[in-house]
C-alpha cells in the first residue's frame, strides 16, 4: 500500500510541476548491435547517452516521448564502457575497454580529443560539478584525472596505490577529492591537486564495484562484488546505513536529478528503488535475464532505464507500478545458444554472434556482417568503419584465411586491429566453424534457417 502512495504522490507532483510522467517516456532505446553497458541521462532529461559492447556510444532524443537516435559516436576500438554529459550539455566524455578516452562534439558527433592511456580497460568515470575535472578508474591499478580546457582533454595525473584494478571513481562536492572503489576492497580518499593519498576510508574486503556519492556530500554509496550495498560516513568511514544485498555482484548504483532516490542493480537481475531521506524501499523489480549493468532515474521518479546483455536498454516504470510487467528481454540471446546439434552454430554463437550477424538487413555490430565474407577483401565492407591496420591489409577471406584467424588468433592475423582475440585450438571446431559460415553466409542462403541458427 505505502509504496503506491509514493508512487502516486509523485505522478501528482509531476503533474503540478509540469515535468514528465511515466507515459512521456520510451519503453526502450533501440539502435546498438551489441550489449549494452551504460545509460545516462542529460540534466533537462531530453537526451540520453549509452555505451555498448558494439565500440559506440549512441547520443539519444528524448524529448517528445520517443528514443530518436540522434548521433552514433564511433571513436572506440573496443567495448565502450561509460559515457557522461559535460554542464554545457555540447560535449560528453566515454571510456572503454580501448583504454581511451574521448572528448565529444555533441553537435556533429566528432571526437574533439583522445587520450590514449594504454592496453588497460576503463571501466567507468565521473565529472565533476564544474564539468572542468574528469576521472577515470583503470584497470592498470589506478585512476587517472583529465581536465577539460576547451576543446581538448588534458592528462592531469592517476592516483595510484590500489592493490588491484580500480572500478569505480567520484568526486566529492567541490572537486577537491577524489573517491576511488577499487576490486582490493578498499574505499580511498585522494587529493585531485596532487594525487595525494589522503585516507582509506572503508575497507569492505569484498571488491567495490560501483560508487555514488549522496546528496549533502557526507556519504557515499557502494555496491560490491559480495552483493553489498551499503552507505558509508565518510568522515567516519563507519557503515551508515546497510541496505538489502543482491544475490549477485553489484553493478550499478544511480540516482536521481535531486539525489532524493538511489537505485541498485547486480548481476542478479534485480533493481531496488529507495526513498535516501527516509531510507524506505519504495520499489523492487526482477529481470530474470539479467545482469543489469546500467541504471539511470528519472527526476520524477516514474521510470528506470536499465541496460544490460540486450542490445537496447529497457524503461521500468517504476510509479505507478502497473499490474503486469513484461520482461524486456528475451533468452536466450544469441550469444546464449546451447542446444542446436550444429557444432559450427554453437561456435557462431558463441564466439562471432555479439560482434557480427549474418544477414544483410541485420546491419553491423562491433564488427561488419558476415554476409557474404567468403571471398571478399578484408576491409572492404562499404560503411564499416574499418581500423587503419584492416584498411591496410592485403589478403581475402576463405576457408583457410579465417581458420587461421581462429587457430592464430587476430593478434597475429590481423596485428592491430580491435578484433576481440578469439581462438579455437580444436581443428574439428575450427572446420565445424567455416563449415557453419561458409552455408550461413552465402548469398540466397534460406534466412529463417539463418536467424535459427544464429540464435535470434
Amino acid at each position: 500500500m505505502v509504496r503506491h502512495l509514493v508512487g502516486c504522490a509523485a505522478l501528482i507532483v509531476a503533474a503540478l510541476t509540469g515535468a514528465a510522467t511515466a507515459s512521456d517516456w520510451p519503453e526502450r532505446l533501440s539502435g546498438h548491435g551489441g550489449p549494452v553497458k551504460s545509460v545516462v541521462l542529460s540534466v533537462d532529461e531530453r537526451r540520453a547517452l549509452t555505451t555498448s559492447f558494439d565500440y559506440s556510444v549512441i547520443l539519444w532524443d528524448l524529448s517528445d516521448g520517443e528514443a530518436r537516435l540522434a548521433k552514433r559516436l564511433i571513436g572506440h576500438d573496443a567495448a565502450a564502457n561509460d559515457a557522461r554529459f559535460l554542464p554545457d550539455g555540447d560535449k560528453a566524455v566515454s571510456v572503454g575497454d580501448d583504454g581511451a578516452v574521448l572528448l565529444w562534439n555533441l553537435a556533429d558527433g566528432s571526437v574533439l580529443s583522445r587520450v590514449d592511456t594504454g592496453d588497460d580497460k576503463m571501466l567507468s568515470l565521473a565529472v565533476s560539478a564544474s564539468g572542468r575535472h574528469v576521472a577515470v578508474a583503470s584497470w592498470d591499478r589506478s585512476a587517472h584525472l583529465f581536465e577539460v580546457r576547451g576543446e581538448a582533454l588534458v592528462s592531469a595525473g592517476r592516483l595510484t596505490g590500489h592493490r588491484n584494478n580500480v572500478n569505480a571513481v567520484a568526486f566529492s562536492l567541490d572537486a577537491e577529492t577524489v573517491f576511488t572503489g577499487s576490486s582490493d576492497g578498499v574505499i580511498r580518499s585522494f587529493s585531485r591537486r596532487d594525487g595525494a593519498l589522503l585516507r582509506e576510508v572503508h575497507v569492505h574486503g569484498w571488491g567495490i564495484n560501483v560508487l555514488r556519492l549522496l546528496e549533502g556530500g557526507e556519504e557515499i554509496a557502494f555496491g560490491a562484488t559480495d552483493g553489498t550495498v551499503a552507505v558509508v560516513d565518510i568522515a567516519s568511514g563507519e557503515v551508515a546505513k546497510q541496505l538489502a544485498s543482491h544475490d549477485r555482484p553489484v553493478l550499478a548504483l544511480a540516482q536521481d536529478r535531486d539525489g532524493g532516490l538511489l537505485a541498485s542493480g547486480g548481476g542478479d537481475g534485480q533493481i531496488r528503488v529507495y526513498d535516501v531521506r527516509a531510507w524506505e524501499l519504495l520499489e523492487r523489480y526482477e529481470n530474470p535475464y539479467g545482469p543489469v549493468w546500467g541504471l539511470a532515474l528519472t527526476s520524477d521518479r516514474a521510470v528506470a532505464f536499465y541496460a544490460g546483455l540486450d542490445d537496447h536498454v529497457n524503461a521500468w516504470q517504476i510509479a505507478p507500478r502497473k499490474p503486469f510487467e513484461p520482461v524486456g528481454s528475451s533468452f536466450p540471446r544469441r550469444f546464449q545458444v546451447a542446444d542446436t546439434e550444429d557444432p559450427g552454430a554453437l561456435q557462431f554463437a558463441r564466439k562471432c554472434s555479439v560482434c557480427h550477424t549474418l544477414t544483410p538487413d541485420d546491419g553491423n555490430r562491433a564488427g561488419p556482417t558476415l554476409y557474404g565474407v567468403f571471398g571478399r577483401k578484408v576491409g572492404s565492407l562499404p560503411g564499416y568503419p574499418y581500423s587503419q591496420a584492416l584498411l591496410d591489409a592485403d589478403f581475402t577471406w576463405t576457408e583457410k584465411t579465417i581458420s587461421d584467424l581462429f587457430d592464430h588468433g587476430p593478434d597475429v592475423v590481423t596485428p592491430g586491429t580491435k578484433m576481440p582475440i578469439q581462438r579455437l585450438k580444436s581443428v574439428e571446431e575450427r572446420d565445424a566453424l567455416v563449415r557453419f559460415l561458409k552455408q550461413a553466409t552465402t548469398p540466397g542462403a534460406a534466412p529463417a534457417q539463418i536467424k535459427k541458427e544464429d540464435g535470434k
